[in-house]
């Protein structure tokens, strides 16, 4: 059985949830915030909100958020940090999207 990975934005628009995350964003800052914050960081989608973005990562890698922060550069990119409830979470999923 295949789960389905639908969001609906705004205007009513079905989006799945991989429209809504982009790519994860990896810097130094950002391995600082997975392993003292317990936070990760994705470029996601411009008209997304933040629920979205946690329905969205709550489906994409069925672990629970505890809160969704978000910032557009001034390139115009909207990037979401996403701090995980339980502690190491976060190295978890990095490991699992491959970025250690």
């Amino acid at each position: 059985m295949v789960m389905k990975r639908i969001i609906e934005n705004k205007f009513g628009d079905i989006m799945d949830a991989y429209s809504i995350i982009v790519k994860p964003h990896i810097s130094e800052k950002t391995m600082n915030l997975i392993e003292e914050k317990n936070e990760l960081a994705f470029v996601v989608y411009r008209e997304s909100n933040k629920k979205q973005i946690k329905n969205a990562f709550e489906q994409l890698f069925q672990e629970s958020v505890k809160n969704v922060n978000t910032h557009i550069t001034s390139k115009g990119i909207k990037i979401a940090f996403i701090k995980l409830v339980n502690e190491n979470k976060a190295e978890d999923v990095a490991v699992r999207m491959g970025v250690f």
